[in-house]
């Protein structure tokens, strides 16, 4: 018997940015299929009405891989696939298994044999680094950076010796309640000629991007409280 397809749909980032992210193939494939692996069952199920999805959301097929869901059987998600069926797999934002569990689905399809098939959509990483003018060539995602106060100025410091050393981009995220804690952080451990990114809200109406050397970010401290945001660190030798 031939295997389904596992189809890794990415999700807008923001609210009101379907328009950015939807493409034609992506909407044929949601409505090709009527199963899905999600991270979160309302986000996936309003991000389908919006991008276009013809088939009654009762008559879907959806598998919960939210926080909550974790230590589920997951081989109860590839019955569909391992009879036959294409299933979708969904973030709750961004591109599915990038800086997401979802890569835990991804790498069982591959042990099974499950062909799998990446969609284009947007991912906030490559969206930053992209508008941020830094080395796009070499460059290190971190994901979360500790969360104490002296690993984490260990850490800054270390990631901008990196980026001199290497003429790497830095990049790393933090959570959105913490983010003005990570720009102090930033703004007092690292040189004032060192340059950072800053993309927070990408693609969202209030999208805010710049790239400025630490000297000139400590001049204006913008207010990043509970707005998603990526961090990017560079500095050429």
């Amino acid at each position: 018997m031939l295997l389904g397809t596992l189809y890794l749909i990415p999700v807008p980032l923001a609210e009101n940015a379907s328009a950015k992210s939807f493409t034609p193939y992506l909407v044929d494939t949601i409505n090709h299929i009527n199963e899905y692996i999600v991270e979160n069952s309302k986000t996936a199920r309003r991000f389908l009405k919006e991008a276009g999805l013809k088939t009654p959301q009762s008559e879907l097929i959806v598998h919960d891989y939210g926080k909550h869901n974790r230590d589920a059987n997951v081989n109860e998600f590839f019955k569909g696939l391992l009879s036959g069926k294409d299933v979708g797999l969904m973030s709750e934002a961004g591109c599915p298994g990038v800086a997401d569990p979802g890569a835990e689905i991804v790498a069982l399809a591959h042990a099974k044999g499950i062909r799998v098939v990446p969609l284009v959509g947007p991912s906030s990483i490559l969206l930053a680094l992209m508008a941020s003018g830094f080395n796009g060539q070499s460059f290190t995602f971190y994901g979360y950076l500790p969360i104490d106060k002296l690993q984490r100025a260990n850490k800054v410091k270390e990631l901008e010796s990196v980026a001199e050393r290497h003429s790497q981009t830095q990049i790393f995220i933090e959570t959105p309640f913490r983010n003005d804690s990570m720009l102090e952080e930033i703004l007092k451990s690292c040189k004032p000629e060192t340059r950072l990114c800053i993309a927070c809200d990408i693609t969202a109406e209030e999208e805010f991007i710049q790239t400025k050397s630490i000297k000139e970010w400590r001049l204006k401290i913008p207010h990043l409280h509970k707005r998603p945001a990526i961090f990017l660190l560079f500095k050429k030798q």
